[in-house]
């Protein structure tokens, strides 16, 4: 037994000392997987270690000043930017951080590539009206606006996804900018314009994009129409005296989704630009009369929109001198023309001449269709152009002239409704003879940039937006109190209505 046990233990002796030995052996090091160059999509690109997959990272920081606005690079026309009193900012700052990732896989499908692209802004905020519990004059702050469709608020600040796609075999899934819009959407001459066109805002998409060479491609496509793609749907018997004092003609009754919007695009690239021709299909999907199944509802309607478009480079004014240019026509489809970062109701005060009255007001609504309980919709139509002129003095140096106007026209049945509440709610003075919904929008403006080095560029632009309202001359209409823009209950005049803004601007791509 002694025998046995002292075998075991120097065997145990052996195998620990063997295993010393054989820890204190050198051992060779794993190869290092060094990041190597993607060369098949472009500068930038990179390979992703262990894997055939490139991936590229991208970005910018933005820094905007909009001065006579509380909308950074907007117009002051609702709201308290279109009060114009001691409420609305004489300037609005936005600080913006964008990051976006694109990956690129080769296949033998084609090339997979996934895109994603978010930004952090904070901006400044603005006051409010008389608020709950507040009186003697008090007013509330806000710490920042709200934030456009798909941003959220994170403490002041506002966390927005821009793209977030999958493109696989001529497909395109996910969140990316609509095939109805022209490539430069709301930015003709490389700068953002407020009226006239397809639309810049992205939105969830499924498409398909065929491509028959000679520069020459089609694209189907199966779109969200909201909420960048909807405007009002308006119940005109719901309409109340405040929602019409801001330019509100109804309540507003979107029903549930029912189908996507229906896209359709052909394009042209060459050396000497590019033509486009889109159309979209958007079904108007309405809710209840009431407030209960029982109300009843009208029945669905199916608006359409379509777009020409046009770029010509190279210019002979100068190289990389451009013209892009768009025209859309809508049928119960407006946001295809009056883009999603406008507001869908205007209310833009100035001054006046006319005795008896206090202040003049332009008052507009947007929508898609309109109606009344136990009648169908009544869809409304619009049309607008946009373009721009953007020369390129030297490398460092450029200017651009742009414009854009977007029209709304209800017809008769529709005026017949909304002309009803107006009267009514607010005591319109020249009646239904004088009253008329109609509006155009327009803007125009110039800037000039300045890139001293590549990637950093400072900017000035200058804007000015008309809001062209229909009512009849000399027309007068008694508003209610509007505690959160200071306006008090009192006689105001229609008329049209102006705003003129400058934004400052300076931002670094990486």
């Amino acid at each position: 037994m002694k025998l046995t046990r002292s075998v075991i233990l120097c065997s145990a002796a052996m195998f620990a000392g063997a295993g010393a030995q054989a820890a204190d052996l050198p051992v060779k090091a794993r190869p290092v997987e060094y990041v190597k160059v993607c060369s098949l999509y472009g500068a930038g690109f990179y390979y992703i270690p262990s894997t055939d997959t490139c991936v590229k990272f991208g970005g910018y920081l933005r820094v905007w000043a909009t001065l006579r606005s509380n909308y950074a690079a907007g117009a002051a026309d609702s709201g308290l930017g279109g009060a114009q009193n001691r409420l609305s900012n004489y300037y609005t700052v936005r600080s913006r951080e964008s990051l976006n990732i694109d990956t690129r896989t080769a296949t033998e499908y084609g090339v997979l590539r996934t895109y994603f692209a978010a930004n952090f802004s904070w901006t400044t905020g603005g006051y409010a009206g008389a608020g709950a519990g507040l009186t003697g004059g008090a007013t509330a702050y806000t710490g920042a606006p709200a934030g456009a469709s798909g941003t959220g608020s994170i403490a002041g600040g506002q966390l927005g996804v821009q793209d977030a796609f999958i493109q696989f075999a001529g497909f395109t899934l996910g969140r990316a900018q609509s095939q109805f819009s022209a490539p430069w959407a709301d930015y003709p001459g490389n700068w953002y314009d407020l009226a006239g066109s397809g639309g810049w805002e992205r939105v969830n998409q499924l498409t398909y994009t065929a491509d028959f060479g000679q520069g020459i491609t089609a694209a189907f496509s199966a779109q969200d129409q909201v909420a960048n793609y909807t405007s009002n749907v308006w119940n005109v018997s719901a309409a109340t005296p405040a929602g019409l004092a801001a330019g509100s003609y109804g309540g507003n009754d979107i029903g549930g989704t029912r189908a996507p919007d229906l896209v359709a695009m052909l394009r042209v690239d060459q050396s000497w630009g590019l033509f486009q021709a889109s159309v979209a299909a958007h079904d108007s999907h309405a809710a209840y009369y009431g407030a209960t199944e029982l109300a009843g509802h009208p029945d669905d309607k199916w608006g359409w929109a379509g777009q020409l478009a046009l770029s010509i480079q190279n210019i002979p004014t100068g190289p990389g001198d451009t013209i892009n240019m768009a025209g859309v026509y809508t049928k119960g489809a407006s946001r295809y023309n009056v883009n999603s970062y406008l507001s869908s109701t205007f209310a833009m005060y100035g001054g006046t001449s006319l005795a008896g009255v206090y202040q003049s007001v332009g008052l507009a609504g947007l929508s898609d269709s309109v109606f009344v309980t136990g009648s169908g919709q009544e869809l409304t139509t619009t049309f607008g152009f946009n373009g721009a002129y953007t020369h390129n003095w030297d490398p460092h140096w450029a200017t651009a002239i742009y414009g854009g106007i977007a029209a709304v026209r209800y017809n008769s049945t529709a005026k017949g409704y909304i002309c009803g509440a107006v009267v009514t709610g607010l005591a319109l003075s020249s009646g239904f003879a004088g009253c008329n919904p109609d509006f155009n929008y327009a803007s125009v403006g110039t800037y000039t940039s300045w890139t001293p080095v590549k990637g950093l560029t400072f900017l000035a632009d200058l804007n000015y937006t008309m809001l062209y309202q229909k009512y009849a001359s000399g027309s007068t209409v008694t508003l209610p109190l509007q505690a959160s823009i200071a306006k008090p209950g009192v006689a105001y005049e229609l008329k049209n209505q102006n705003s003129l803004t400058m934004l400052l601007h300076v931002q670094r791509n990486w």
